[in-house]
């Protein structure tokens, strides 16, 4: 356990079936951007990145935001391939098994 009381990164990742059935059908090298933001937000320490600019540390074309301002603990939103795509997800702070969970994708 970290010292906020939950484990830490590496985080658990799961797709829902619409989610992950998105992905496959995207061109290969689309697929590589997401393993890649997959990475990031895996191995971030808080995947929520809160606070004022905490995505400064991902790879260049990559930021993360809320999906609604009014909802600050809800979904967000990671933007990959410089705004071209997009994975919605949540975080489930479970103490004993947090996970991350994408709920959609989205490139274009």
């Amino acid at each position: 356990m970290t010292h906020e009381g939950f484990m830490g990164p590496p985080w658990q990742m799961d797709w829902t079936l619409k989610a992950q059935a998105a992905r496959d059908a995207l061109p290969e090298h689309v697929r590589k951007a997401i393993d890649t933001a997959r990475a990031e937000l895996v191995t971030a320490t808080d995947p929520y990145f809160r606070g004022i600019d905490a995505d400064v540390g991902l790879p260049e074309g990559m930021r993360v935001e809320p999906a609604r301002s009014s909802d600050p603990k809800g979904p967000r939103i990671l933007y990959f391939d410089s705004g071209h795509g997009w994975m919605r997800y949540t975080f489930v702070q479970r103490v004993e098994d947090p996970q991350i969970v994408v709920e959609e994708v989205f490139w274009q």
